[in-house]
């Protein structure tokens, strides 16, 4: 077996060493339920208020302004839903075509029980109009949701502007943030969002631990009920130890950030211009001015997706697809065909997301591959010379 060289950090990522060490006593040790009466549960109850106070600090918010969750689609979910259900009498919300399938599959669940959804577009580089979001907002709308960073482009979106145009037309604005927290820095003293979605296995906290920010104020019904968990907010016991890890995991991430911005943006560049040189008919999906420092979704024409993948893990080397194909769909990945990325180029699309794990040597080794499995790739396939000497789409 080749020792893993782990480029799908999107994905989901290894739980920290350090975060590891804080988490395990409380799946060990100090097992108290944090809502019991007595002195063992109580000790639990005082670390989970302090993890909330850490998690709060990092983003900028109240403690009372967050509640804890099972990871990024639940909070997506009940920051829409309780928008739904704090105001009965608007039926239509906002969102993109490109957002996570915790958005779009409750979007298309939402129309099918009669509400109307508003898709907003994005152009060739993945960006929105922010003329287009304005005009689609009515007076019967519940909420607006758009991700803070794209998923598989790392496109990062106007999230200030965009919370600012939702203020001052009076509509609750929701940000999935999945992708954005612990990558780049988000205030919440200062942007203006009245819901964000996070999860904890994205920044180097363990599956199984979301939070959902709800702003001081903002009108909330829950999702979950039963007991009085999370103020009544969110029913269920808490998952202590998970929630003391993601505490953990912001934290170091905080600590990180420059060198996420610098020494893994600097990884990331190094992979995409070697792929570039040494691979003709291969282009950046998206953005490359606005994204995040770790990611970049790289296209081959004439070759599947799927195969690079395949080919890539014989040597140790994971990634992910830009294209559904490897659920057996044929159809390019919702996100590729929202920008208009041409069908042979977007069946070979690739996103390699790192992290500050990644490595010179773990970066060597992909460009050292690459290219031969590419190369190998196109010979198999039944393109034309004729096709292969035809310049590269600039979209």
């Amino acid at each position: 077996m080749n020792p893993v060289v782990y480029l799908d950090n999107n994905a989901t990522t290894r739980v920290a060493p350090e975060v590891a060490e804080v988490m395990l006593p409380y799946l060990t040790e100090f097992y108290g339920n944090p809502s019991s009466m007595h002195s063992f549960g109580g000790q639990v109850g005082l670390q989970l208020k302090k993890a909330r106070a850490d998690v709060a600090s990092v983003l900028g918010c109240d403690p009372l302004e967050l509640i804890f969750t099972s990871c990024g689609s639940e909070s997506d979910n009940t920051a829409i839903l309780s928008a739904l259900a704090a105001q009965p009498e608007k039926k239509h919300l906002v969102t993109t075509r490109v957002e996570h399938p915790a958005i779009l599959s409750l979007a298309k669940h939402l129309e099918e029980k009669g509400y109307e959804v508003t898709y907003l577009g994005v152009d060739d580089k993945g960006n929105l109009d922010l003329d287009e979001l304005a005009g689609a907002v009515r007076k019967d709308t519940a909420i607006v949701s758009v991700m803070y960073a794209n998923n598989e482009t790392g496109v990062i979106f106007p999230i200030p502007e965009i919370a600012a145009l939702c203020k001052a037309k009076g509509v609750l604005f929701h940000t999935d943030a999945v992708q954005a927290v612990g990558k780049i820095d988000i205030d919440l003293s200062k942007l203006p969002v009245d819901m964000l979605s996070l999860s904890g296995h994205k920044l180097h906290a363990p599956k199984g631990v979301g939070v959902l920010y709800v702003r001081k104020g903002t009108p909330f019904r829950p999702f979950l009920i039963g007991g009085h968990q999370e103020r009544g907010r969110r029913a269920g016991t808490e998952n202590t130890a998970g929630i003391i890890a993601l505490a953990a995991a912001m934290t170091l991430a905080k600590a990180h950030m420059a060198e996420e911005n610098t020494r893994v943006k600097a990884l990331r560049d190094r992979l995409e211009a070697g792929i570039l040189a040494a691979v003709p008919h291969s282009q950046i999906n998206g953005d490359t001015a606005h994204r995040l420092p770790n990611t970049t979704s790289i296209a081959f024409k004439f070759v599947e997706g799927e195969a690079i993948l395949l080919m890539l893990d014989q040597y140790g080397i994971s990634a992910s697809s830009g294209s559904a194909c490897t659920s057996g769909s044929l159809e390019p990945s919702h996100v590729l065909r929202a920008m208009g990325v041409p069908f042979t180029y977007a069946h070979g699309s690739i996103r390699f997301s790192l992290s500050r794990y990644t490595t010179d040597a773990d970066i060597d080794l992909v460009l050292d591959k690459l290219p031969g499995i590419i190369e190998t790739l196109r010979r198999m396939s039944p393109f034309s010379e004729e096709e292969a000497a035809k310049p590269a789409c600039t979209c």
